[in-house]
């Protein structure tokens, strides 16, 4: 039921079968539906969700109505924290109002951990404790690099590294998503498709 959250806790950590129990103890497993909202902008993030199947995104909405979408949720062998754990980091870890939305792209069945159970692991495990810093830094990581390549690299090379990590992600989630993400236009992200496949046939 826990096993890819175990799994993946523990390519950083260890923990002890007593350890491990009282991890367990805390989680719980919940479902969204295709289309629902898991986390509206303004409420607080009070559960951290780490995705077991399915795809999730996180957006904001501009003051003309239009969103971008910020991070896309998934769980394969290029995810890392910031992909795996479905959360506002800033809402959750500080406890204040949201700045994005959280969408379910699909199906979505994740392992849940409130902000209060994080805490009693916090106080009763020193690996625990690690644990939450090694998401804090992710977080962190994640969003400075994000805002540095949409700043510093070509809409070409942010397109190849998008294709090259999580290819099939172009067949799971709307063009529109995936222009905004990139940040471009969804024509500039067809024209590009398109000088993909040409490149390729060549």
């Amino acid at each position: 039921m826990f096993s890819l959250y175990k799994n993946f806790i523990q390519r950083d950590l260890s923990f002890n079968v007593l350890e491990w129990k009282l991890i367990a103890s805390q989680l719980s497993l919940k479902t969204f539906q295709k289309g629902e909202i898991i986390l509206h902008q303004g409420d607080i993030c009070k559960e951290l969700y780490f995705i077991n199947s399915g795809l999730a995104r996180g957006y904001v909405i501009n003051e003309r109505g239009k969103d971008f979408t910020w991070s896309i949720f998934f769980n394969d062998t290029n995810a890392h924290m910031s992909n795996l754990f479905v959360t506002d980091y800033e809402s959750f870890l500080h406890q204040k109002a949201s700045t994005i939305h959280i969408e379910a792209l699909e199906d979505c069945e994740v392992v849940v951990t409130s902000f209060w159970d994080i805490q009693l692991i916090y106080n009763k495990l020193k690996k625990g404790e690690r644990f939450g810093r090694l998401m804090a830094e992710e977080a962190y990581s994640y969003l400075h690099n994000h805002i540095i390549e949409r700043e510093t690299k070509s809409a070409k090379e942010r397109f190849e590294k998008f294709l090259k990590q999580t290819p099939y992600l172009l067949e799971k989630v709307p063009q529109y998503h995936i222009a905004t993400f990139l940040g471009i236009t969804p024509q500039h992200l067809s024209r590009l498709k398109k000088e993909y496949k040409i490149n390729i046939c060549e």
